[in-house]
């Protein structure tokens, strides 16, 4: 009797199980259907996945229902959260770099620098037709015609003034001294060199961005600068510029003054602006990465540590937290981890409390360096780094590869990356063991990215490879747009190693 009774508990509970896996089967058969695209087969350097996290800090291959089922994550592939084809590529520029930069104009006009040190200074390298050719504009001095207007630069830095349209040139020479041009016709014609106030030394590692501010005197923006100075007891130091760039303050703490004296770092990120006045510096705190905030136009600093978990790497990037600010306000910070991976954190609120943080490089990657950052419209971001990949070692002998990760919407409970390589694993950009953790090549201290108004992102980086560290950009030739409704981006021209012209 208890056999038929159980017997009978079993048919009356068999439709419910098999509802529950028609439900998981549909699930999986749907998750297969989103990664099929019409235009093509998903490429070798494109990866769909979904972050890691401190408990559990490998990525999951979105691809993957068994992988995404094993890792407890209900797929959420819909609104801003869907797929799209993606596919990344390079450009040669045909000039050298060193720790490159770049900026892009409204016009799409895109600026990159190239590095010539003592005698020449630093030029301002331009493309018009997105990457495909470049120009030498300058700025160029009075001596001859190739000569740049500053003579010397042992750090070059390119910034675009998104407020005002304007290019910002800005120079670090002898480790004591710098000047900041601008131009305001994407680089057809240039400022003077306007001397910035130095008082401390080491000048070094200088970062400037614009930002809206009632203390401004010329323009609507208040200009700021920060420059490490190497040592933690003088810490970062900040000055600003009322005048359009023209005259600046004296250098003054860029930490909170209740912490003069027993900072942990002297070195820092680059600084980012929001367009409710608020601006962001990426810089350790005594307890892990952090993000330094001023609300006053860079003459006060307030200390916020993003996480206590997930510390920095113990190596050549232990000070690089690399910050952003979205159009909604969100701040957004990346750094290297001590488990040489990058990491991710947002913020809606000016840096006060900050997301659990999130790993965002491929299941491939197993080592990392050289983070950086930019977003677009609210939740839209873009994480650059370069990596090494396991499974790229065996197949092609090894090599360092520049990587874009994408997240159209940062703040949903799974967030979709979707990851590419810019370049293929027989072409590496670096084949040093550890290019992540030292000055490696072209790339020196760190590399940059940015992302146009039509929303396709671009990331300046160095191919070192052949010994000629010529500069390189990397972007998607289509992808999900980071500006706007979220569309397929146009596809553009696929580049690569047959576009190195050094």
């Amino acid at each position: 009797m208890r056999n038929l009774s159980m017997f009978i508990a079993i048919l009356m509970i068999m439709p419910t199980l098999s509802g529950c896996l028609s439900v998981k089967e549909d699930n999986m058969e749907e998750t297969n259907g989103i990664f099929s695209f019409e235009e093509g087969e998903i490429p070798i350097t494109t990866w769909y996945h979904y972050p890691g996290n401190p408990i559990n800090p490998w990525a999951i291959d979105a691809t993957d229902p068994n992988a995404v089922l094993n890792a407890n994550i209900t797929p959420n592939l819909t609104g801003d959260n869907i797929p799209f084809y993606s596919a990344g590529t390079y450009y040669g520029t045909g000039w050298d770099t060193f720790e490159p930069t770049l900026g892009i104009t409204s016009s799409g006009a895109i600026f990159f620098t190239n590095y010539n040190g003592l005698g020449d200074g630093t030029h301002i390298i331009r493309s018009q037709d997105q990457g495909q050719t470049w120009e030498d504009v300058g700025p160029f001095g009075q001596v001859d015609d190739d000569s740049g207007q500053t003579p010397n630069s042992n750090d070059p830095y390119l910034y675009v003034d998104k407020f005002n349209d304007r290019l910002v040139k800005f120079d670090m020479h002898a480790l004591a001294a710098m000047f900041v041009e601008y131009s305001d016709d994407d680089g057809e014609s240039w400022s003077i060199p306007y001397p910035v106030e130095g008082y401390y030394v080491t000048q070094d590692h200088q970062s400037i961005a614009s930002v809206p501010h009632s203390n401004a005197i010329i323009g609507d923006v208040v200009y700021v600068y920060c420059i490490n100075t190497g040592s933690a007891a003088a810490g970062p130091q900040c000055s600003r510029s009322v005048t359009g760039g023209q005259t600046w303050d004296v250098q003054r703490l860029g930490y909170p003054t209740e912490s003069f004296g027993s900072q942990c770092s002297g070195l820092h990120g680059h600084l980012a602006a929001g367009t409710d006045g608020s601006i962001y510096r990426g810089n350790p705190s005594c307890e892990g990465p952090a993000v330094y905030r001023s609300l006053d136009g860079g003459v006060t600093w307030s200390e916020h540590t993003i996480t206590t978990v997930i510390g920095m790497q113990q190596g050549w990037h232990s000070h690089e937290v690399a910050t952003a600010v979205d159009e909604g306000g969100n701040v957004h910070a990346t750094w290297i981890s001590d488990d040489q991976m990058p990491w991710y954190a947002y913020s809606k609120d000016q840096g006060e409390t900050w997301s659990v943080p999130m790993m965002v490089a491929p299941p491939e990657v197993n080592e990392t360096g050289f983070p950086t950052i930019f977003a677009g419209d609210s939740g839209r971001v873009v994480i650059g780094y370069i990596g090494e990949s396991r499974d790229w070692n065996e197949s092609s002998g090894g090599g360092w590869s520049g990587y874009m990760s994408i997240m159209t919407n940062v703040f949903a409970e799974n967030p979709l990356i979707t990851s590419v390589a810019v370049n293929i694993p027989s072409d590496p950009l670096d084949i040093l063991p550890d290019c992540g953790n030292i000055r490696c090549g072209g790339f020196g201290d760190f590399i940059d990215i940015e992302i146009d108004d039509e929303g396709r992102p671009w990331i300046a980086l160095a191919h070192n490879a052949a010994g000629s560290d010529e500069a390189i950009i990397g972007t998607l030739t289509t992808g999900p747009s980071l500006y706007g409704t979220i569309l397929q981006l146009p596809v553009i021209p696929e580049g690569g190693n047959s576009t190195l012209k050094l």
